[in-house]
């Protein structure tokens, strides 16, 4: 039997998005603090056909700008999907041939996927490979995507993921609650007034933190702030991700606006968060277990149709988490939160029970365990 320092692990992921990548640098993190090395991380769909994934991930992140309606079509025409449906086993199989030469070439003694891809599983199905697959579902509600027989092991955000995959025919002893892995930094703990000092902010002041998307998606962002900047005694911290066009359109608009504080991408998002009195963003599933995570209570701003409205709901009807779809109605969210210490006491009783503390961790032993008793 192979030591755990000897093992391989391959971690399948997509660039749609930022959250499916953090993800796997999560687990490829603790696998290495469990003394586990050879841990490959691989953009699976760049790495097969890297003009397709190109054109796909911008009109990806065209649609969620511009149309999201087209993409929430998509999303639901598929959310109950027969894998024999012709759409649907193309995208199952797309990428194989390259995924069949990097599991020749690098041997792996596991497979585990963080974006709904069911590649390695068809392989598995079409070549018989005896290797163990392990899904991690990055958000808090089901797309059948994520779902196939030759997978072994998924790791689900709540009871209810769970239920909905026993539900498609899938054993219950193969779906475990764990909660969606995180990076390390957001399971500990900040000094609050070093933060503010660092980042040159008023202790006495609300914080209040707008997070655009990893790629500054989020649409009305000048009527948002102008919007929030009425209001007493807070601050804004504008995360616009990658987007530097729009980082610079916003700084030109408030340049003389002295409590706005404007910011590109951010490493180490997990300060802004602790030091914030809420959050506007999207509804990512990584972002979303972030704020559970730090108990930061969020306003979730017209979620995009698709999984991101999905999991808004799913929070917003376990009182974790507020949906505004106009600003006056943001505007009204926002004053409860920072002024009214009812409202986000329950909200944050709400988040604490859902909060799965370090997943990430979980996932790694558990994973490590199925492999000590297959004898891999």
């Amino acid at each position: 039997m192979k030591t755990k320092r000897e093992r391989k692990i391959l971690i399948l992921y997509a660039s749609y998005g930022d959250g499916h990548v953090q993800v796997s640098k999560a687990l490829q993190q603790r696998f290495l603090e469990r003394g586990l090395h050879n841990v490959l991380m691989l953009d699976l769909y760049a790495n097969a056909h890297p003009l397709m994934d190109a054109v796909t991930r911008f009109a990806y992140l065209m649609s969620c700008s511009f149309c999201p309606k087209l993409y929430g079509w998509s999303y639901y025409l598929t959310q109950n999907m027969q894998h024999k449906w012709t759409p649907v086993n193309f995208l199952n199989t797309f990428g194989i041939g390259a995924l069949r030469e990097i599991i020749r070439v690098e041997r792996p003694d596991a497979v585990i996927n963080t974006f709904p891809m069911a590649v390695m599983a068809e392989l598995r199905k079409q070549t018989g490979l005896q290797i163990p697959i392990f899904t991690v579902l990055t958000d808090f509600v089901l797309h059948d995507r994520w779902i196939h027989q030759e997978i072994d092991h998924y790791f689900v955000a709540n009871e209810e993921l769970k239920t909905a995959i026993i539900n498609k025919g899938i054993p219950a002893e193969r779906v475990k609650v764990s909660g969606i892995p995180l990076r390390k930094a957001f399971c500990q703990t900040y000094n609050k007034n070093q933060l503010f000092l660092r980042y040159g902010l008023e202790p006495s002041k609300k914080i209040v933190l707008i997070m655009a998307g990893a790629y500054g998606v989020m649409r009305n962002l000048k009527k948002i702030c102008r919007a929030l900047l009425d209001l007493e005694d807070i601050q804004i911290l504008l995360v616009c991700g990658k987007n530097q066009a729009l980082k610079e359109r916003i700084e030109a608009s408030f340049a003389q606006k002295p409590n706005i504080y404007i910011f590109g991408f951010v490493e180490h998002i997990q300060e802004l968060m602790s030091i914030s009195s809420c959050m506007i963003t999207k509804a990512g599933g990584i972002t979303l277990s972030e704020a559970l995570s730090l108990q930061l209570p969020v306003i979730v701003f017209r979620p995009l149709p698709g999984q991101e409205k999905e999991n808004a709901y799913f929070l917003a009807n376990k009182g974790a988490a507020k949906i505004a779809c106009k600003i006056e109605e943001l505007v009204q969210h926002l004053e409860q939160i920072l002024y009214e210490r009812q409202q986000v006491s329950q909200m944050k009783k709400a988040i604490y029970a859902l909060q799965r503390k370090d997943a990430s961790e979980a996932i790694v032993l558990d994973i490590l365990n199925e492999l000590d008793g297959a004898g891999v």
